[in-house]
């Protein structure tokens, strides 16, 4: 069976009129309140949005992948200390997480783990990092849903982020979330390694996940000036705006190519 394509026209702030409702910006077609009417049901982009998308149904996915391109972001609650929750500037990531790599390859260096025995721990837990950003990116992050919860959880998770590519403040996973997420995580580490060996491995796939947010701000926001980095942009965005079930990878087009899931050329796309 041919895997299912769409290419996506989205909303430029450059080329249609610009409305603030709750930061977001929209197409305006009459002076009439900026609105998406879905099956029945509008989603009011001057209100809070992660409580409507739930009702859209079965609606959501092809709403989601319609995307609204603006640096600005929407208004996802209500109450201000959630609102303010969803909000991350991308330099808090490294600010708070390396020194908490750095606490862990420590941790071992203390253990008198060997200086090779730690690179090489830390290396494969950046590798096992590119493993998980692939997995939990296609998998989790772009899972099907259409019942009202299941739609709510995925626009907090991802949602979001297809919808609003170029939302600044939304594009790094929130510390809090980051936080709680990582306690199973470490658990796990603890019981697969060794004493000495386990906070390096996972030191290392703390900063795999470090490197993995950082670029992906990059790939939205900078302007690469060489081939490589160039490259991934063109790689990432090509996922965003012209073929979402396709090339799931962020730091590298590795696992894609290992399971299947490199996006066409253009060209082998009109040939099929």
């Amino acid at each position: 069976m041919s895997p299912k394509y769409s290419t996506t026209v989205p909303f430029h702030c450059s080329t249609w009129r610009r409305v603030r409702c709750g930061a977001a910006c929209i197409q305006r077609s009459s002076p009439v309140s900026p609105r998406m009417v879905v099956q029945n049901f509008e989603v009011d982009l001057n209100k809070a949005l992660v409580f409507q998308v739930g009702h859209l149904g079965e609606a959501y996915e092809e709403w989601v992948h319609q995307p609204i391109v603006c640096k600005e972001g929407p208004r996802f609650f209500e109450n201000e200390i959630l609102e303010f929750l969803t909000r991350t500037v991308w330099w808090a990531i490294p600010v708070i997480w390396l020194p908490v790599v750095c606490y862990f390859v420590y941790s071992s260096v203390l253990m008198g783990l060997s200086c090779p025995h730690l690179a090489l721990m830390v290396v494969v837990g950046i590798f096992v990092w590119t493993f998980l950003e692939y997995s939990l990116h296609r998998f989790l992050f772009h899972i099907k849903t259409k019942t009202y919860w299941g739609n709510t959880l995925h626009y907090l998770l991802h949602g979001c982020h297809h919808k609003h590519p170029m939302d600044g403040l939304r594009l790094v996973f929130p510390p809090a979330a980051t936080a709680i997420l990582l306690m199973p995580f470490w658990n796990l580490v603890k019981l697969m390694a060794t004493p000495s060996t386990a906070p390096a491995l996972f030191g290392g796939g703390l900063l795999g996940y470090v490197m993995y947010d950082c670029t992906h701000y990059y790939l939205h926001h900078g302007q690469p000036k060489t081939e490589v980095p160039r490259n991934l942009k063109k790689y990432h965005l090509n996922h965003h705006f012209r073929i979402q079930d396709k090339g799931f990878g962020i730091t590298s087009s590795l696992w894609d190519k290992v399971f299947g899931t490199l996006p066409p050329s253009k060209i082998d796309v009109k040939n099929m």
